[in-house]
């Protein structure tokens, strides 16, 4: 079952508890109010409860399904048929990108984890000058800014006083990073069909409002609207509208109080197959209603399901180009970042119609 595993780190200005289960929130600061819920995710319709969760530990485990050695997880559901059948939806040579670069802004969204660092290398000692185009940069993988893929060690839960993660593999760390699951350990890229959901298209609005769930129901309404319907082996693109809402009104924690996906829709995730589930933000509804669990999405997905997840992807390009064309299904590419050990990599996506 999901049970406290306790490492205090400091997200987004406040200190928090990572737990098994996700990022617990401890008590808030001085004059900060505790983030509510969405009222609708406590209907008993959507209602997920920590029991529920146990349940679909067993119910949704893809442990063994790719045999007991398997680094992958739901990217196998990724085949050679799968990659020839989204180059068939190339149409007219058009690419956008999905990624979303680090920034040494101070924003209350801008370098956690750690610090971000650009500099030139080649530097005179004695003038200061630059003497050749030779530069460096550090920066945290998980930044609030930078849209990455979580490797499948980055989250785990306890199993007889042992942390493990997905297929079952203890979670070894050490200085190094990850020994099993790690992000070098998930191949080196893919060919698929991706497709957008575009909930504020669908609402008629700009971006979708703070704590926003979205359900199945809502998901399901956007597959008759687009004329599409999810399938096995695509990467599922989420849109609530973070990077629009950013834009016009500035950053904010929405790390804390962010749109996303409701933890009712799991068992959907893994009934379609969804290989790859991207967000803008950080996928769970925030907070999630949930009571105990502030990311079950991640949590169950990464763990049990062995679904790679996608945080702070930049889906505005692809929406606007997926809108002019009204065709919300497309070809989508990715390399992944040998980081030997790593908990992530830089999602460097290119959407092609």
């Amino acid at each position: 079952m999901l049970r406290r595993v306790v490492v205090p780190v400091l997200v987004l200005g406040a200190l928090v508890t990572l737990t098994a289960a996700g990022l617990r929130s401890a008590s808030p600061g001085p004059q900060q109010a505790r983030p509510q819920a969405h009222p609708s995710t406590q209907d008993p319709s959507v209602l997920v409860t920590l029991a529920t969760l146990e349940q679909w530990e067993t119910e949704l485990s893809n442990w063994g399904r790719w045999g007991p050695d398997d680094q992958r997880g739901t990217l196998n559901l990724i085949t050679p048929e799968k990659t020839r059948a989204a180059a068939r939806l190339v149409q007219d040579g058009v690419t956008v990108t999905l990624a979303h670069f680090v920034s040494e802004e101070e924003a209350i969204d801008s370098q956690t984890f750690g610090p971000t660092r650009h500099w030139m290398t080649s530097v005179d000692p004695n003038t200061g000058a630059v003497r050749f185009a030779l530069d460096a940069i550090s920066y945290s993988l998980h930044d609030g800014q930078l849209a990455h893929m979580d490797a499948l060690c980055h989250y785990a839960t306890e199993r007889d006083g042992e942390q493990v993660i997905f297929n079952g593999y203890p979670q070894n760390l050490d200085l190094d990073g990850c020994k099993d699951l790690a992000i070098d350990r998930m191949g080196p890229g893919y060919v698929t069909r991706a497709i957008l959901v575009d909930m504020p298209l669908l609402r008629g609005v700009d971006w979708l409002e703070e704590s926003t769930p979205i359900y199945v129901s809502d998901l399901e309404e956007w597959e008759r609207f687009a004329g599409v319907t999810v399938s096995s082996g695509d990467v599922l693109l989420v849109r609530g509208g973070r990077w629009a809402k950013r834009e016009q009104e500035g950053p904010w924690s929405y790390g804390q109080t962010g749109a996303g996906l409701h933890a009712s829709v799991l068992p959907w995730l893994k009934e379609r197959g969804v290989a790859v589930l991207v967000g803008d933000a950080v996928n769970d509804v925030q907070p999630s209603g949930v009571q105990g669990i502030n990311r079950p999405v991640h949590t169950m997905t990464q763990v049990f399901i062995g679904l790679p997840l996608v945080d702070n992807g930049y889906l505005e390009d692809v929406a606007r180009e997926a809108a002019a064309r009204r065709r919300w299904e497309f070809m989508i590419s990715w390399q992944i970042t040998s980081v030997p050990g790593g908990t992530a990599s830089p999602f460097n996506a290119i959407a092609t119609f």
